[in-house]
């Protein structure tokens, strides 16, 4: 067995039964190459390597095919690999060019073909395969006129632009981590495509004096993977994020909270299709907030006093808002008659009800709660997101 068949759909099969064909080409951002062909392999994709002689001065061939399991095609020959994988929509799923340079785009906009990666996208524009390109290049390259253009021209024709980020005047290559999610989203399901969600998620912190806070123990794992799941089925996401103990996608657009006040701060800012806010917010905040450290070596009393729930405010801001309802010891026909008092009482689409017992934990049992249904939902937290995404493409 080679290595590459060791991790195939280690992470996901989301990708299962797609072969994407990679352009590997002269940006130094090539030596991400190698792990990025191992992620889109461990999320079940078959790839296939191509490289421009000067990608193949960046990394070596043999790495390439440790990463991927074949060698990779370094020029066209008489096995007519540009036929033989992209001849026609059943024989490759996505051809994927990363790192894209300014010449490797500006040659695929202008039909040259005088490269291996170049030669691929030209039998993959014209027989309708579907093309992603991943620029990398300094950032006055990316300005030239010229390259603009080129990328327009692309992106007119349907090609996906994958990043790049603008960092220190350098177009840095999209992460891998966002390639392999923009491979998902353009390989999978669409049945979110043009519906704006907003996901508002993890734990509010209300604080006490300047150093310390009252918070609760909600990671904000079940908003991330709302998030991701989301994009990854064509939807324009935005991420509202308080306190939270896991990594953020880099790819979706993300604000940031402390306390329930910057949050209900923040709600002019509302004009999405959907809210969705699986976020564990505060009942109480401390009344008297101290300026400076309260002494260590003495006590103290804490008066604490309600906040505004935010559900109604945002319900005032959209007509689509899915709440969650955590609780605990309660039976299943008390956890549901609690979700759908909170529905009924801030008219929201949904509720998500849960034991709080699932919090930090990468699988649960919920209950999705509607006006006349109560859905079992359990498996790890990217499932239950498909669920819930689910009833909002089926329902709203």
């Amino acid at each position: 067995m080679h290595p590459s068949e060791e991790i195939y759909c280690e992470k996901s099969n989301r990708l299962s039964g797609k072969t994407i064909v990679l352009g590997i080409t002269g940006s130094i951002a090539a030596v991400e190459s190698f792990h990025l062909i191992r992620e889109l392999i461990r999320n079940g994709a078959k790839v296939i390597p191509v490289m421009t002689e000067a990608g193949a001065k960046l990394v070596a061939s043999d790495s390439i095919e440790f990463a991927s399991g074949m060698k990779p095609i370094m020029e066209i020959g008489g096995q007519t690999e540009h036929i033989k994988y992209l001849g026609s929509r059943s024989d490759a799923d996505l051809f994927l060019v990363y790192p894209a340079t300014a010449n490797t785009i500006s040659k695929m906009a202008n039909g040259i073909d005088d490269t291996p990666v170049t030669t691929m996208a030209t039998v993959a524009l014209g027989g309708g395969t579907p093309v992603a390109v991943a620029p990398a290049m300094h950032g006055m390259m990316m300005e030239n006129p010229a390259v603009s253009k080129n990328l327009e021209t692309l992106a007119s024709w349907g090609v996906s632009i994958i990043g790049p980020r603008i960092e220190e005047g350098r177009a840095k290559v999209a992460s891998v981590s966002e390639v392999v999610a923009w491979a998902i989203r353009l390989l999978s399901r669409d049945d979110l495509v043009g519906k704006r969600i907003l996901i508002v998620g993890g734990r509010s912190e209300e604080p006490l004096d300047s150093m310390r806070l009252i918070t609760n123990r909600s990671t904000g794992m079940m908003a991330v993977a709302l998030a991701k799941r989301a994009f990854e089925r064509g939807a324009d996401v935005e991420l509202w994020m308080g306190g939270c103990d896991v990594v953020l996608p880099d790819y979706i657009p993300i604000r940031r909270y402390a306390s329930v006040a910057d949050l209900i701060g923040m709600l002019d800012a509302v004009d999405h299709d959907i809210v969705i806010v699986p976020a564990a917010l505060a009942d109480f905040t401390p009344e008297d907030k101290v300026s400076g450290k309260i002494p260590s070596d003495r006590g103290f009393d804490m008066k604490m006093s309600p906040v505004p729930k935010v559900l109604p405010l945002l319900r005032e801001k959209c007509d689509k808002v899915i709440g969650y309802k955590a609780e605990s010891n309660l039976t299943r026909e008390q956890l549901v008659d609690k979700a759908r008092k909170r529905l009924e009482q801030y008219d929201l689409s949904a509720v998500v009800a849960n034991d709080i017992d699932t919090a930090g934990k990468t699988s649960a049992s919920m209950l999705l709660v509607t006006k006349d249904k109560a859905i079992d939902i359990s498996g790890t937290k990217p499932a239950i997101s498909d669920v819930i995404l689910n009833f909002v493409s089926e329902k709203l």
